[in-house]
């Protein structure tokens, strides 16, 4: 821990290893928005981020929460799978695309950025939805992953009519 007067404090969310500033701010200079992808506890949680100077604004915002009870994702599945994940980013894309919002950049903070997991699960449901995100494809997980065949037939079942919902809500 930094004292003394010659020592300089860090910020207090780079401290904790919350936020890596360098990496932010990289990002705030090309001046796009951000598609900002975070995995909790429960569910993942996708957002369309715009700086701003007195603090980023969210332009459009999906959660798991959001799938059961607008999508009517099953309450007792899983809503931070890698196919909930999937569906959050095209729920979201498809919201960031009614905004008026077609392109963005990807922002998993300080998650861990192997190929397949359920940010770019979400990164996923987000370009099948149509919105505009520099990615690579070797990240992407699988079709076998994203529609739930991996885990049971009733969840691939749910992803389908899920994926049809949000398609019809917005549409």
């Amino acid at each position: 821990m930094a004292h003394g007067k010659n020592q300089r404090l860090r910020y207090k969310r780079r401290r904790n290893g919350e936020t890596d500033y360098r990496r932010r701010m990289r990002m705030l200079r090309g001046g796009s928005v951000r598609a900002v992808v975070r995995v909790s506890n429960t569910q993942t949680i996708c957002q369309l981020v715009d700086y701003q100077s007195g603090g980023d604004e969210i332009l459009v915002s999906i959660d798991g929460r959001t799938l059961v009870d607008k999508f009517k994702w099953p309450i007792d599945a899983s809503r931070k799978s890698v196919p909930a994940s999937y569906l959050t980013g095209f729920a979201m894309g498809k919201a960031a695309l009614a905004a008026g919002h077609d392109e963005a950049v990807l922002d998993i903070g300080l998650a861990a950025s192997s190929s397949g997991n359920r940010a770019f699960s979400a990164l996923k449901g987000m370009v099948d939805a149509g919105l505009e995100i520099p990615h690579g494809e070797d990240v992407l997980p699988d079709d076998n992953r994203v529609s739930g065949a991996h885990i049971d037939e009733s969840i691939a079942k749910a992803v389908e009519s899920t994926k049809k919902a949000i398609e019809g809500a917005k549409a």
